[in-house]
């Protein structure tokens, strides 16, 4: 059977981005993973027999401390960490959102979506 974990509207402060003002004055994120597997046991009752999303948790918190001047290359370097600590994984779906631009008379959200089937 196929298992999804879903980490949805993860906030986190910091200093991602292009321009100076983002890189100092840093910015509010949202982050949101889904995370699948195929599993064969029947009934999960084990931390061992799936994903830990604490874990996948602590690695975004981490690396969201890492400035990044993409959101491109943020989800990229995340998904790797993700796909080192948990190979079962079969596909891997990610949404990082700015929640405020430093451009005049914007009002809405940036984001990108990353997707990988392993």
């Amino acid at each position: 059977m196929l298992i999804t974990l879903h980490l949805d509207k993860l906030k986190f402060f910091a200093y991602h981005g292009v321009h100076e003002e983002e890189k100092l004055l840093g910015n509010e994120f949202e982050l949101n993973i889904s995370a699948s597997f195929f599993s064969t046991k029947p009934v999960i009752e084990s931390i061992d027999d799936t994903i830990n999303y604490a874990e996948i948790y602590a690695l975004a918190k981490s690396e969201m401390l890492q400035p990044r001047e993409l959101l491109e290359t943020f989800l990229s370097q995340l998904a790797e960490k993700i796909r080192e600590a948990y190979p079962q994984l079969v596909k891997l779906k990610m949404s990082l959102y700015k929640l405020q631009m430093p451009l005049t008379n914007f009002d809405g959200r940036i984001g990108v979506e990353l997707e990988k089937e392993y």
